[in-house]
């Protein structure tokens, strides 16, 4: 039986232990609600294995194993009904070095690849990076009760942009991050339906799909269009982005080899035993006992998180989350861009969020609520009395 209080209530100080999350801030005193890093230890059975390897002392080249694709496909198939081949599967450092990979192997520079704005930012750089063009197909925000909203899949737009031939790849974010949707199958079926008949191949990032609400299911998109190609990392769920590791499910024979040529090319093809051995014990049953744990605990902070917005900043709708840690916050009212409201934050009330400009939506800001409740609070007082400050001031 998992411990919740013990898990998840009492954290680690993180400041000092070289945390981009903890680090970044010059000033001590900031309490970082920003990148989308918990602030939870891993699961026990994480650390068990993790603890285990370093016991063994010799670190050399990585040999991945049968166990590590027997776990990976195991979890897959028992958690989410997806039947993943272990042919399919291209092992990597990281489902954004896998984006990158993807794009440089399956287009050419000029070409556009589409994406559904505000989306996670790295799509962006990966995108220019390789010399495509960024194709936006905007997500279309529907005001809900109780001072939320959501988004919905654009189609219209979709099919506009889709139906350009130069524009040649799609990024899907399931669920999507920071609009905080966990696509249902009929939206997906859309999609892939749009895409095939005007040939374009989808490339879906997965990495948040075991970070569902009580009562909301993740659809592997997987399931839905056997040509496209699938990103998945357990770094997110398991707090372990720092083992540097995520696999790549591709169907196709002929893509696959393409990929993998692309993924030795930018030296992202090898990777380390922490990682191997850390996805392995995650991806276990007791890794499922503590990660049915984690989202109780999330779903906890987000309805807190909610009551409090409600109370406190009624003026600033929040999403409607369905999947992710990560509330995407609509402070337009103000009337300033959401990076000028992040350095206010940052500066006067030692609080850092993520602005919305670099998901491709100012007047926006992202909040991270994977850390301890006791934290969270003290977070959101601070964003609560910066943002009431700043609406005094515009008055």
């Amino acid at each position: 039986m998992i411990d919740i209080k013990e898990c998840f209530d009492r954290t680690p100080d993180r400041r000092g232990s070289g945390s981009y999350k903890w680090d970044s801030a010059s000033d001590p005193e900031v309490i970082p609600l920003w990148v989308a890093d918990m602030d939870f230890r891993t699961a026990p059975v994480v650390e068990d294995a993790l603890r285990h390897r370093v016991e063994h002392g010799v670190f050399g080249y990585t040999l991945v194993g049968d166990d590590y694709y027997e776990a990976l496909t195991g979890w897959f198939e028992r958690r989410h009904n997806y039947h993943i081949d272990r042919d399919m599967v291209i092992y990597t450092s990281g489902v954004v070095p896998a984006i990158s990979a993807i794009i440089k192997a399956l287009t050419s520079p000029g070409e556009g690849v589409i994406v559904q704005t505000p989306v996670y930012n790295c799509f962006f750089s990966s995108i220019r990076n390789n010399g495509c063009r960024i194709v936006e197909a905007p997500l279309k925000r529907r005001d809900l009760a109780e001072g939320k909203f959501t988004y919905d899949m654009d189609f219209d737009a979709l099919e506009r942009v889709a139906a350009d031939p130069s524009n040649t790849l799609m990024l899907l974010c399931n669920p999507h991050n920071p609009a905080g949707r966990a696509w249902r199958r009929d939206e997906l079926e859309r999609v892939a339906e749009i895409c095939r008949r005007n040939g374009v191949r989808v490339v879906s990032d997965e990495i948040h799909c075991e970070l569902t609400m009580p009562g909301i299911e993740y659809t592997p998109y997987g399931n839905i269009d056997t040509s496209a190609i699938i990103c998945v990392s357990p770094s997110k769920a398991f707090n372990t982005a720092g083992l540097q590791i995520a696999n790549i499910v591709c169907p196709d024979q002929e893509v696959r080899v393409k990929v993998d040529k692309a993924i030795n090319i930018n030296e992202v093809c090898d990777v380390n035993p922490f990682g191997v051995v850390g996805l392995t014990a995650a991806y276990s049953a007791d890794g499922e006992e503590w990660l049915d744990a984690l989202r109780e605990y999330l779903h906890d902070n987000y309805r807190w998180f909610c009551d409090f917005m409600r109370k406190e900043l009624p003026e600033c709708p929040v999403t409607e989350l369905e999947a992710t840690y990560l509330p995407w916050v609509d402070v337009r009212c103000l009337g300033l861009t959401s990076e000028e409201i992040e350095e206010v934050l940052v500066r006067d009330n030692k609080v850092w969020v993520n602005a919305g400009e670099m998901y491709g939506e100012g007047g926006y800001i992202r909040i991270n609520l994977a850390c301890p409740l006791s934290r969270l609070r003290e977070g959101m007082h601070r964003v609560a009395a910066g943002l009431k400050s700043l609406m005094t001031r515009e008055q």
